[in-house]
């Protein structure tokens, strides 16, 4: 067949493509030193450092898998030679190489490192074993964007001379463009213990799956080297501890290292997804109903009248506008929001999910596809964040901010400019804002500025918010706390609340307001509690039992959610309806009452409920957006337990089984600083757990 030179060049590209995106695994073992004593030990040693090294560089993510070469038998100083050259280390082009190299080490008189093969004689290491650094300056002088190596050897710290040298005569181009890091397990005079580098990787392994809670795709070098020195005693750490004896001069994660704890989560939100993953989770926990993150059902019902409303809203012929929804503690705002957000999305409305979603919900409920830009959760952000967590959400990288300028002003201002330049409505989702911090300064420097594009147009333009003559459009759905109780029976406000809502109408005069907490939600929330406990429960014991909850709990949806757990996961659901004692003490007691009979019950779980508590309690004083796990909530969880210890391994044993149990409905997750962190599901819940009179236990008195 015959190609034409366009065709040959677009092959070369995609070839050359492929090569630019590319991540390799070398390792170089050697493990049959026949003449040694123990030397089957040793070479199972090396077989378990390599298994546990392809465990981990196995790692799914975002990125193209790493190509893992086949280690070769290394026998002579030749073989290392022949396999540089024929996987042409040297020239390598690509995104990533990791290269691990181990075996037995020889540290010469001088300041120089061999590697010693089984052909080695021990005293000509020049002629018969290979310099380290050769091998290592080989992967650093090739094309690779970035490069880690590991060196797991007797004495590998005295490379560090060889290497400095090496660094030196790396061009200059390349060390500027490139990340260059250099690992070795072992310090000048120490010698390997052959199962300690596979031991320490694979605690540091579980650890980041299970508690460390990092949540990018790859690990910064420092994450690495913390993880791996964390399982080493403290008599060890100086000589066992990972040495950087090249770094690449950058904290941010290294596509050399992928994160084993890293979620590969389906794209269930598209853009959502992309820019803050766990914010994802986030609004599929209030869309759903779902009493917690591993149920896969959709239960959110009813609000007919409300959704419609919002459907409107966010229609092609509504391109401006404010719609605030409004409600008192728990009534369902956020799952209002959350629904929007959800179904409004490509990506979403591709899967079962909302297949599910769309069989049960009127065809006027639906918000139009791609209808929501941008969504935020403003829950104990400051303007600032608030600001920066838009633009990520928009798809709008952030602009440096000088230390004498303001931040708010600043992403502000690029916000504008979006909203000018993109040629269509820009619809904005923002959740939370009573529990935000600087609320004043969001409402005034955040979204003031933005409240001409959400007015009627200047007459003669174009109304539709599309195409390159549309005139700037923007729509505000903001979720607020603060409202009646009943229709018939307003409540008093709070000076807060009537403060944030004045604030709102103000800069907004024009706002359509919607609320959550009316009369007509208890018709809501018993098709909600229906649909949560309609499959674990027969009907008609559904019938009997909806209408005690609902009398008890409304207007709480987070009330209700929470009971319907309880009645699902309980052997004899129509027996606990009809207990006075969980209808009287547990339901109209509200949260606290249903946060107090888990307590009890979590003990057959094998948590002790006062274990249990000073875990929630310790999320529930955590500032920011919650508690790492790692060894912070353990930290802050051991206060609350005085006088009794547990260790490490104890209280991990027991954040596991808290987050796997019965109790995981009563914590959300959030992400700060790249590290998943937990906090009270609720701002009422956090409430009681920061109450120190309140006897969750049933202890008879204060126990906090």
């Amino acid at each position: 067949m015959r190609h034409t030179g366009g065709e040959v060049e677009r092959s070369r590209l995609t070839e050359r493509d492929e090569q630019s995106a590319q991540r390799i695994l070398l390792t170089m073992a050697v493990r049959d030193y026949e003449n040694d004593d123990n030397a089957d030990e040793f070479a199972e040693g090396i077989d378990r450092q390599l298994e546990a090294v392809r465990e981990w560089w196995q790692t799914p993510g975002p990125l193209p898998a790493f190509r893992h070469v086949d280690p070769p038998e290394l026998k002579h100083r030749d073989d290392v030679e022949d396999f540089l050259r024929e996987q042409k280390v040297r020239e390598l082009r690509g995104h990533a190489l990791a290269l691990f190299i181990t075996g037995h080490g020889v540290s010469a008189s001088a300041d120089t490192h061999f590697l010693r093969l089984p052909a080695s004689v021990e005293k000509r290491p020049l002629a018969t074993a290979v310099r380290t650094a050769d091998i290592v300056a080989a992967a650093l002088d090739s094309h690779v964007e970035n490069v880690l190596v590991i060196v797991n050897t007797c004495f590998a710290g005295n490379m560090a001379s060889d290497l400095a040298g090496v660094h030196k005569e790396i061009r200059s181009s390349r060390a500027s463009s490139s990340r260059l890091d250099v690992l070795v397990t072992c310090g000048l005079k120490t010698k390997i213990e052959v199962l300690r580098f596979p031991t320490l990787l694979q605690a540091a392994l579980t650890r980041l799956r299970m508690t460390a809670g990092i949540t990018t795709p790859h690990l910064s070098v420092p994450d690495f080297m913390g993880e791996y020195a964390r399982g080493l005693p403290a008599e060890d750490e100086q000589k066992f501890k990972l040495h950087h004896l090249i770094q690449g001069g950058t904290y941010q994660p290294s596509p050399c290292l992928p994160n084993p704890g890293y979620i590969h989560m389906p794209d269930l939100l598209g853009a959502i997804q992309q820019q803050a993953p766990l914010s994802a989770e986030y609004w599929l926990d209030r869309a759903t109903g779902r009493p917690q993150e591993s149920d896969t059902g959709w239960y959110f019902r009813g609000r007919e009248g409300l959704n419609r409303t919002v459907a409107s809203f966010l229609s092609p012929q509504s391109p401006r506008g404010v719609l605030l929804v409004v409600g008192c503690a728990g009534s369902g705002k956020s799952a209002v929001l959350a629904r929007a957000v959800a179904l409004s999305n490509p990506v979403f409305r591709l899967t079962p999910l909302y297949k599910a979603a769309e069989a049960i919900s009127p065809e006027d409920t639906i918000p139009p596809e791609g209808s929501v830009t941008a969504a935020v959760l403003a829950r104990h952000l400051d303007a600032a964040e608030v600001a920066g967590a838009l633009l990520d959400a928009l798809g709008v990288p952030q602009e440096e901010v000088d230390a004498t300028d303001d931040r708010v002003a600043v992403w502000s201002q690029q916000v504008q400019e979006h909203v000018r330049a993109c040629g269509k409505t820009v619809t904005i989702v923002l959740d939370g804002l009573d529990e935000a911090q600087e609320q004043a300064r969001i409402i005034g420097d955040v979204l003031a500025p933005l409240a001409p594009f959400c007015g009627a147009p200047v007459p003669g333009q174009r109304q539709d918010g599309t195409g390159d003559k549309a005139p700037p459009a923007v729509r505000l759905l903001i979720g607020v706390r603060a409202s009646r109780t009943a229709d018939d029976a307003p409540r008093e406000l709070s000076d807060d609340e009537l403060g944030l809502l004045h604030s709102l109408w103000r800069v907004f005069p024009a706002a359509q307001v919607e609320h959550t907490d009316s009369t007509s939600s208890r018709a809501d929330m018993e098709l909600y509690l229906e649909a949560l406990i309609g499959d674990a429960i027969n009907s008609e014991t559904v019938n009997e039992v909806v209408p005690l909850v609902v009398d008890a709990v409304w207007p709480s949806f987070i009330d209700a959610r929470l009971a319907g757990d309880q009645l699902r996961s309980s052997k004899d659901p129509l027996a606990l309806a009809r207990s006075e004692n969980w209808y009287k003490e547990t339901l109209t007691s509200g949260i606290r009452g249903l946060l107090q009979r888990d307590l009890q019950l979590v003990g057959g779980d094998e948590l002790p409920p006062k274990v249990a508590l000073a875990l929630l309690k310790a999320a529930a004083y955590a500032k920011g957006q919650g508690v790492p796990w790692g060894e912070v909530w353990p930290t802050i969880a051991g206060v609350f337990l005085l006088p009794d210890r547990l260790d490490a391994d104890q209280w991990d044993r027991m954040i596991e089984k808290l987050l796997g149990g019965r109790l995981s409905g009563y914590l959300a997750h959030a992400v700060e600083d790249d590290r998943r962190v937990y906090r009270p599901a609720h701002e009422e819940l956090a409430d009681v757990l920061l109450d120190l009179d309140a006897d969750l236990l049933g202890l008879g008195g204060s126990h906090a």
